[in-house]
């Protein structure tokens, strides 16, 4: 299979989705447009219920998770709190039961940062999250609104939602949830976040995914580079979506978001779904 290469206009994240069922064929724009990752979700028996972030940032990271773990915090269905992180920020490996965030330099990636969930069934048992200093660390992302609009918005993907919009040049929504060139007014969750969290935590499970520390096998996780991201299986534009299988159950879907002027990696042959 060859690989082609071109270059994508101002772009916003890298989100990196650890499905563990399903088919390259599931991973089209509906989950999009629903703005939720198809059935995946914490595994709780009750409602509200509290997810742990693991705090493996630097000090210039730490109030925006805060804002993030607070602004969160305020759905009906789930809260968040900070907790000593316990990954080394460097590969920011995953502990089943909580969300790992870390940031580091990870080199000229072409990402800005990316967030993995990895389940079981269709039962998150564990996230992540990278933000990436290379680019953050330059003039064009060290801003309090780039660094607040990715921080919200990778950790919103670790309870299984989706993108509201992303489409960079309309009007903002005002949520994190949403792609733009101009990240002002798109620091922060909307009542749609709110509502669609609802939505996806509207039942309650026999049994809980959340926690689960002692004794789980390390969850697998996404690597930085689109060789250990598997088959590219869906395009739109500045972002793009592979899909690597792990058998049993278990997969890996990495959603890519490219920075500025970056080149992206692109299968000639890839099947590209287009959002309606």
């Amino acid at each position: 299979m060859r690989m082609k290469h071109f270059a994508f206009p101002s772009a916003l994240i890298l989100s990196a989705l650890l499905l563990g069922c399903g088919s390259a064929e599931d991973l089209g724009s509906a989950e999009q447009h629903a703005h939720k990752w198809g059935s995946y979700h914490w595994g709780r028996t009750s409602n509200p219920f509290t997810l742990k972030l693991g705090d493996n940032v630097s000090s210039a990271w730490d109030s925006y998770l805060s804002v993030a773990s607070s602004d969160w915090t305020k759905s009906t269905v789930l809260n968040t709190t900070i907790v000593a992180g316990s990954a080394n920020p460097q590969t920011c490996n995953a502990t089943s039961g909580r969300v790992q965030v870390c940031n580091a330099a990870y080199g000229n990636t072409g990402w800005l940062g990316i967030a993995g969930i990895s389940i079981s069934g269709s039962h998150i048992v564990s996230g992540y999250v990278k933000l990436n200093d290379t680019y953050f660390n330059t003039a064009q992302y060290n801003t309090p609104a780039w660094r607040a609009l990715v921080t919200c918005q990778e950790v919103g993907h670790t309870f299984g939602l989706a993108h509201q919009d992303e489409n960079f040049n309309n009007t903002n929504l005002g949520t994190c949830m949403d792609y733009t060139n101009s990240p002002s007014t798109n620091q922060h969750p909307n009542s749609h976040d709110y509502n669609m969290l609802q939505t996806i935590y509207s039942h309650t499970d026999s049994t809980t995914t959340v926690g689960l520390v002692a004794g789980s096998s390390p969850p697998p996780q996404a690597g930085n580079s689109p060789e250990e991201w598997g088959e590219m299986v869906w395009s739109n534009g500045p972002m793009s979506t592979y899909w690597r299988d792990f058998g049993d159950g278990n997969g890996l879907r990495t959603e890519v978001f490219w920075v500025p002027d970056g080149t992206a990696p692109v299968h000639e042959d890839v099947h590209v779904h287009n959002n309606e």
